[in-house]
């Protein structure tokens, strides 16, 4: 197995565990497949459909 990036751990702190969950979930296939299907785009200050929030757990507020 070979040497874990330090630069790649910094990153994570500076930014962190948000952003952590964020870069997960972006790279989640069934997430991806989800977020295609919205009718449309969230508009900001609005929720998104309640069946995607209920599964996702986004809001996008």
């Amino acid at each position: 197995m070979s040497a874990l990036d330090p630069a790649a751990y910094e990153a994570i702190i500076r930014r962190g565990r948000s952003a952590l969950a964020w870069e997960v979930l972006r790279r989640d296939p069934a997430y991806r497949v989800a977020y295609a299907a919205l009718p449309a785009l969230p508009l900001a200050g609005v929720a998104a459909e309640a069946d995607f929030v209920a599964e996702w757990g986004m809001h996008f507020c």
